[in-house]
């Protein structure tokens, strides 16, 4: 293994990460580096922008919710063909839960376990040589966390980058580039966050724009120059994700199912199975010769009217699940639902395959980790076996259903939060989204 890596992370969420995380994925590219990336936490849309600027699939690396075992083979897998790995944090460098050492699903937690060091993004809009006494608590708040440099954001002037870059460079830290305040580099934004990648129009132009900034405004060999070699981890013992729940699997995939996570897919692919896709929104039923049928999250509230009225996806997914199973997850649970409201208060039929409603009139925001330990056999494992994932969605259950729940669940710190999700004959689902098995 001969890549170098680093991690980008800053001291807040909105300080430019991702800005900066893409832009030097595509200077890099340009340079004809083998880069690749990966995401702190859990999130779907982040890399898929990463995905665009380096053509590659980016993984989600996530100490709170995977074993190490799993962490290990992912940043392997992630390394190899290799030169350059860039690695983008999740809100602040420290932010993550109460916990054991190692496992509070921090960015930090990378940077310690994998040696990796750290590119601080700075967001100095309403401040100057303060930076500096941000960054010296940031770099001497663990000893086994290291920033190797910084990233000044949405400067105002010039006398602007030299009063905050001074500072900083009085620790003995680089200031690596200075981006200056500039609306065009944002990404459009909705409910959930940032629109997704492949639903950017402009997302070359955009690349190569931002690549280009980079290559103005960063020092791309000092930010080479302070990555550090990925050790090889070997992992012991069983470094496989969620175990496959058979060996054709279906998977909804289009617009309105986007939201599984590639070490996911991967694993069940490592394991033996083979992975089908089929789009509801084009009216497709899931194919007869598979043995299990998931649909993963997205954005179904934005095509509800389209999945009401394919009557050939809604026709064929109960014939399938007459006899097979049949999980959602998140929005692929409101599409087994009865019904399913959007923001304007339009009631949409869904697939009536479960017996509850979900709405968007009225918004609700459930946002944190859980773990689930599953009260019956099901896609994501037999019964009482315990998952790990996250939840985040702004949809609410109008109304109950007689429908068995699916599972208990607790949140990142361990609080019962109740039964969740529902079952029904070979039907499951649940607003949670499986990332692995929980030690």
């Amino acid at each position: 293994m001969t890549a170098r890596g680093l991690i980008v992370s800053a001291p807040r969420s909105g300080a430019g990460k991702t800005i900066v995380t893409v832009a030097l994925l595509a200077a890099l590219r340009r340079r004809g580096v083998a880069v690749r990336a990966a995401k702190a936490g859990p999130d779907y849309i982040d890399p898929g922008f990463h995905a665009a600027a380096t053509g590659h699939p980016s993984i989600n690396l996530d100490t709170w919710a995977m074993p190490a075992t799993l962490l290990d083979r992912l940043m392997n897998d992630a390394a190899t063909n290799a030169d350059f790995l860039l690695i983008e944090g999740a809100m602040g460098l420290f932010d993550g839960l109460p916990g054991p050492a190692g496992r509070t699903g921090a960015a930090a937690d990378l940077a310690a376990r994998f040696a990796l060091p750290v590119l601080l993004v700075l967001d100095v809009s309403g401040q100057s040589q303060t930076a500096a006494a941000l960054v010296r608590g940031l770099a001497t708040h663990d000893p086994a966390v290291r920033i190797a440099g910084v990233v000044l954001n949405r400067v105002g002037s010039e006398r602007h980058r030299l009063l905050a870059s001074d500072a900083i460079a009085a620790l003995g830290i680089p200031v690596l580039g200075a981006l200056p305040r500039d609306a065009n580099l944002a990404l459009p934004e909705r409910h959930l966050g940032l629109v997704q990648a492949d639903e950017h129009i402009h997302l070359p132009t955009w690349i190569d724009r931002i690549g280009t900034m980079a290559e103005q405004k960063i020092d791309i060999d000092g930010v080479l120059a302070r990555a550090a070699p990925l050790a090889p981890f070997l992992p012991q013992g069983n470094a496989t994700g969620l175990p496959p729940p058979g060996n054709r699997i279906a998977v909804a995939s289009d617009a309105a199912f986007s939201f599984i996570y590639p070490h996911v897919v991967e694993g069940w692919r490592r394991a033996g199975a083979n992975v089908v896709r089929f789009s509801p929104l084009a009216d497709e039923a899931p194919p007869d010769d598979c043995d299990c049928c998931w649909l993963p999250g997205g954005y179904p509230e934005l095509h509800a009217g389209t999945l009401a009225a394919a009557a050939r996806f809604r026709t064929g997914l109960a014939n399938f699940a007459a006899t097979r199973p049949v999980h959602g997850e998140c929005g692929g649970y409101m599409v087994l639902g009865q019904a399913l409201i959007d923001a304007a208060g339009t009631r949409h039929a869904m697939t009536g395959l479960l017996g509850h409603v979900t709405s968007f009139a009225h918004r609700q925001l459930h946002l944190g980790y859980r773990e689930a330990e599953l009260l019956a056999g099901s896609p994501l494992g037999p019964a009482r076996s315990r998952v790990r994932g996250h939840e985040f969605h702004y949809a609410t259950l109008l109304s109950g259903a007689d429908d068995a729940p699916l599972a208990d669940l607790s949140d990142g710190e361990g609080r019962q939060l109740g039964p969740s999700g529902g079952r029904r004959g070979h039907v499951t689902g649940t607003f949670f989204h499986a990332i692995a098995p929980a030690e």
